[in-house]
């Protein structure tokens, strides 16, 4: 296909920006949008590559695009406002017990609606679904063990599969022997078995803040109180301020993400992960760590799990392929750390057993290498997609809404303008077929009632543009409505 004119006196470099430009002017390209590779461009207009390379670093000069390591050239995004650390001392809450149950069930009512864009669940791998890779291999399980697979499992889970994750933490430096490794019905059980072996009703757990909902409704549902201590959009908890509360409170375990917090997207680095444990080891302290998004880490390398800087062994790790495969699975599993008993007793008196058909298909899909495939292209796939959904949000939200720069995960978090209560149009969004998460539920006393949380967690489409558009627009009416009732006010 020859679009361009090799006759004309315009460089053939400069045609292409023209054509790039001319993409943009007609809608083909949007702010965030990823370019036809080299070699594409290359072969559609019958150039060389390092002409169609000489157009795009020209652009990249004008500042209309940007090029990412490993993935290729993005149109410029609006500039974002992105959220920033806090700029003076986070007041430092009381223990409390949970609120806001009743906004939590709406959020997940919503997932299941009819004709609503679910913005407001986190579920990655919506983005890159491997559903059909999973139903061969079920297929093939099925047709080996027959009525083996409604028969009772282990306590602990298929031994073949804990192998597998043994492997896996190995590979990082953590060593687990695989009987150690107990598997649970999603990352949820394994979240409350570890709660249940170092705490009890009326203690304290420190949580960060903001923290995802189902942590905090799990708290409560044990009896338990949470602290909020302050977590950093860049690195996740601060170590001196977790130091802070520990001397100001009678903490019995902590349960973070220090891989990839959810709704922040934080990282903390390896330096500072091993201060927290080194920190919490000193004084007794468990800590419970859920790293469920571990695997979609935007950085070059993955987070190493805190469980690798463990000396005396307080440290238990939570996590699931409900975030990276199949959520529907449920498929679990727990480090229990030097709480092994305590957490195979758990277990067993808690729900006996995990389904063992899906253990043996997910055991198949990680020795086949098709997990980390897809883990590989899922990872890109997120990646664009957060660009894209930050791009649209700067679009068409307010100028004063700050957004999140994760790396990692599926969400975004939002700060609008102080005035703004998002859960106040949480029902006006589900009206017009939206959902998405009001602030105030990652937090067990209520704070963030101006945030809310987006996921970018999805098959990208129009329906997607559209309901972000939608929660803009919403967004300016509340604060015309705001501006409005004040006017009315001072007269």
């Amino acid at each position: 296909m020859k679009l361009l004119d090799k006759s004309s006196s315009a460089y053939l470099y400069q045609q292409v920006i023209d054509f790039i430009e001319h993409q943009k002017k007609i809608g083909a390209l949007h702010p965030g949008d990823k370019l036809p590779s080299l070699r594409k461009l290359s072969r559609q207009f019958d150039i060389s590559v390092p002409t169609v390379k000489q157009a795009y670093i020209e652009l990249e000069r004008q500042g209309q695009v940007c090029a990412k390591p490993q993935s290729g050239y993005y149109l410029q995004a609006m500039q974002a406002r992105t959220l920033k650390p806090r700029p003076a001392k986070w007041a430092q809450c009381a223990p409390v017990e949970v609120q806001g149950r009743s906004m939590i069930e709406q959020v997940h009512a919503a997932v299941h609606l009819p004709n609503t864009v679910a913005l407001g669940i986190s579920n990655p791998i919506q983005a890159h679904p491997p559903d059909k890779a999973l139903a061969r291999l079920m297929r093939s399980v099925l047709s080996k063990v027959s009525e083996k697979a409604v028969s009772y499992g282990p306590v602990t889970g298929d031994a073949k599969l804990r192998m597998q994750l043994a492997f896996r933490y190995q590979d990082q430096g953590v060593e687990i022997n695989p009987d150690d490794i107990v598997i649970t019905n999603g990352a949820q059980e394994a979240l409350s078995i570890a709660l249940q072996c170092v705490a009890k009703r009326g203690d304290i757990i420190a949580i960060e803040s903001p923290c995802f909902f189902g942590i905090i409704e799990l708290i409560e549902t044990l009896g338990m109180k949470a602290l909020e201590v302050y977590t950093c959009t860049e690195d996740g908890v601060c170590v001196e301020d977790l130091a802070e509360a520990i001397n100001q409170h009678d903490i019995t375990a902590c349960l973070f993400s220090t891989a990839i917090n959810n709704p922040l997207g934080s990282m903390k680095t390896d330096e500072q992960r091993q201060a927290m444990v080194s920190l919490l080891e000193q004084h007794d302290i468990p800590l419970i760590e859920d790293e469920v998004y571990s695997e979609i880490y935007f950085t070059d390398n993955k987070p190493k799990p805190a469980q690798l800087y463990s000396e005396k062994g307080l440290v238990m790790t939570c996590s699931s392929f409900s975030k990276t495969a199949a959520p529907g699975y449920r498929i679990g599993w727990l480090l229990p750390g030097k709480f092994e008993e305590q957490a195979k007793r758990i277990k067993r008196a808690q729900s006996a057993s995990t389904p063992m058909l899906q253990q043996w298909t997910l055991n198949e899909y990680l020795l086949s290498g098709d997990y980390d495939r897809h883990l590989c292209v899922l990872r890109k796939t997120l990646t664009y997609n957060c660009e894209r959904m930050r791009a649209l949000i700067a679009e068409h939200f307010p100028q004063e809404v700050c957004i999140s720069k994760p790396l990692g995960g599926s969400v975004l978090w939002l700060r609008c303008q102080s005035h703004v209560k998002t859960g106040e149009f949480f029902q006006q969004a589900l009206a017009q077929g939206v959902s998405f998460a009001p602030g105030a539920i990652f937090s067990p006393s209520g704070k963030y009632q101006n945030y809310m949380r987006v996921s970018y967690g999805v098959q990208w489409g129009e329906d997607v543009e559209t309901a972000v558009k939608v929660l803009g627009q919403l967004v300016y009416e509340y604060t015309g409505k705001q501006k409005a009732a004040q006017l009315l006010e001072e007269k």
